[in-house]
């Protein structure tokens, strides 16, 4: 049986900021347009958390029965390393679903936001659908478009909607740049295990790209987010707060350019989180400011 630090790993914690900073932003958002509201701040955050550990351990099942996680580097597979029978990593899995999914009906409720219902349970299908199922979408290449979609627009945007409903430039440009990055994590994942997943025949984007590409795709993913907060300036000029964030991109990008490879990637997901919450935390306050 996997210890309780093994399952911990297995929810793969580094990935957590991809979840905290969508939310952090779209309330930063609300409160620039007039009012944001701290509970269902809270409810928005342990939503998109929930669905994030959902899917990392959606993501150990799917792979692990697959056979795909068996020569990885990077953390910890459950089902891939034998440490835990794949019926409870699954069963976790659905777990946190179903917390998210309670946690988004109370949410929906008390704002009064009940188009997100539907939303919201295209997100848990998207998780679950990201590497299971008979076709899952991440094996051709689609998964950094859905990470965009539900841990950028729909994340960012829909805790801004439940809060204040209203959604401004700023909005949209803060929920494209906080996407970009939760994308650049995937990226740099899978460019990480681009050896093992041509092996076994997992046609990621980076596969699909190769290896230079890939890398260019990573760095454009880390400065767009710059970008968008020049356009969120247009709006709210406190935003350009967020463009300190940029020493932070260069640190993060400077290995992955320079041919970091295998275990040496691990640490670059890393930092590309912690950019991912340096950039939310600016912008959020930026936006703040704005208000």
């Amino acid at each position: 049986m996997a210890s309780y630090a093994q399952w911990v790993a297995g929810a793969r914690p580094r990935t957590l900021p991809a979840a905290i900073a969508p939310v952090a932003v779209g309330t930063g958002s609300a409160h620039a347009l007039g009012h944001a509201d701290l509970g269902l701040a809270l409810l928005a955050l342990l939503v998109s958390v929930s669905l994030q550990i959902g899917v990392n351990y959606a993501n150990d099942y799917s792979d692990g029965i697959r056979g795909t996680d068996e020569e990885r580097v990077g953390p910890i597979r459950l089902v891939g390393q034998r440490l835990a029978d794949p019926a409870n990593v699954k069963l976790m899995a659905f777990l946190w679903f179903g917390a998210a999914a309670v946690c988004g009906l109370a949410l929906v409720a008390l704002s009064g936001t009940w188009v997100l219902l539907l939303i919201g349970a295209a997100a848990i299908v998207a998780a679950w659908r990201y590497t299971g199922g008979a076709n899952p979408y991440g094996y051709r290449g689609l998964g950094e478009v859905m990470v965009f979609i539900f841990f950028g627009l729909v994340a960012v945007l829909g805790t801004t909607w439940t809060q204040i409903k209203a959604l401004d430039l700023a909005s949209w440009a803060g929920a494209a740049g906080v996407g970009a990055i939760a994308c650049a994590i995937l990226v740099a994942n899978n460019l990480r295990d681009i050896p093992s997943d041509t092996e076994t025949g997992k046609r990621t984007l980076a596969v699909r790209l190769g290896d230079a590409r890939t890398r260019v795709l990573y760095a454009v993913l880390l400065a767009l987010p710059l970008l968008t907060s020049v356009v969120a300036a247009l709006v709210h000029p406190w935003a350009l707060l967020a463009l300190a964030a940029a020493p932070l991109a260069y640190l993060t990008v400077r290995p992955v350019l320079q041919g970091a490879r295998g275990r040496d990637l691990v640490p670059a997901i890393g930092r590309t989180g912690l950019y991912q919450l340096g950039y939310a935390t600016l912008l959020t306050v930026g936006l703040a400011l704005s208000g």
